[in-house]
């Protein structure tokens, strides 16, 4: 087993690098061939079935055409939740569950939470799951993503509401007390230095902004929070690391006070608070 695992890492080191080759085969180990660690370490000599052998096989192939490793197990992780990812969301990344974190620290009680942009669900799922007395909704552009999120709020006991809604055209009366989004942020003149297992596997339509206006869902948001906030309500972003002053600037003249940034465990520029 353990040369089995040696040889997947090397064949997959040139594309990958060393490092994150070998996080990829202990994913695969782990999580497609239920195979941990512990038993890598205390049986090295142990040996694969055929079927083992097979699936790992499939599964170098799809990585030497740069598919996400997620994809190939069917799951990602997020705030050690296992939530379905397919080619219509986008991977929950861990920066994102830093936002959840710094949400679930800062409110407490029987607050009424949005999330504009939901993908696989991962951010009002946890949410919910860490603030029970919540009530917490999704909205999301996409049908296929909606029918993932849901599917991930059932299979994680989450009572979760999803909806279909465009953020850039928000049709709703209702009242929050918290909105919080990971919008698309990426400049379109970004795509070539972006890896091809985003740009190949992952939906352009969450990631994408016209060079000409990258704040502009940002914008349409902060705009639906001033209607739409109850009062001392809290708007939470996920920002491109590029823009933190610009999306701050934006907020403070659309009105919002206590207009924080927020760094990442990397030290960039990676959230934003604001309170109406």
């Amino acid at each position: 087993m353990t040369t089995v695992f040696d040889d997947l890492v090397q064949a997959l080191t040139s594309i990958y690098g060393a490092g994150e080759a070998e996080s990829i085969c202990n994913i695969l180990f782990e999580d497609l061939l239920r195979i941990s660690r512990t038993i890598r370490l205390v049986d090295p000599e142990k040996n694969l079935s055929l079927e083992e052998i097979e699936l790992l096989e499939n599964a170098r192939t799809r990585l030497i055409n740069h598919e996400p490793v997620q994809h190939i197990v069917g799951f990602a992780y997020f705030c050690d939740h296992p939530f379905k990812v397919t080619p219509d969301t986008l991977i929950p990344r861990p920066e994102t569950e830093e936002l959840v974190y710094l949400i679930s620290r800062e409110n407490k009680g029987n607050l009424k939470i949005l999330d504009i942009g939901t993908g696989t669900g991962c951010i009002p799922i946890s949410l919910k799951l860490m603030m029970n007395d919540a009530e917490v909704s999704g909205w999301d552009i996409s049908g296929k993503a909606l029918t993932i999120a849901r599917e991930n709020a059932k299979d994680l006991s989450a009572n979760v509401e999803f909806e279909k809604m465009n953020a850039l055209n928000i049709d709703s009366n209702e009242k929050f007390d918290i909105v919080v989004s990971n919008p698309p942020y990426i400049p379109l003149s970004d795509k070539d230095s972006m890896h091809q297992n985003v740009l190949n596997f992952e939906p352009g339509l969450a990631l994408f902004v016209q060079d000409n206006d990258p704040l502009l869902f940002y914008r349409r948001i902060a705009e639906f929070g001033k209607t739409n906030l109850n009062p001392a309500g809290k708007l939470y972003f996920e920002i491109h690391e590029r823009f933190g002053s610009e999306t701050k600037d934006l907020l403070m003249y659309l009105g919002y006070q206590d207009v924080v940034i927020i760094k990442d465990l990397n030290g960039k520029d990676r959230m934003i608070r604001a309170r109406l």
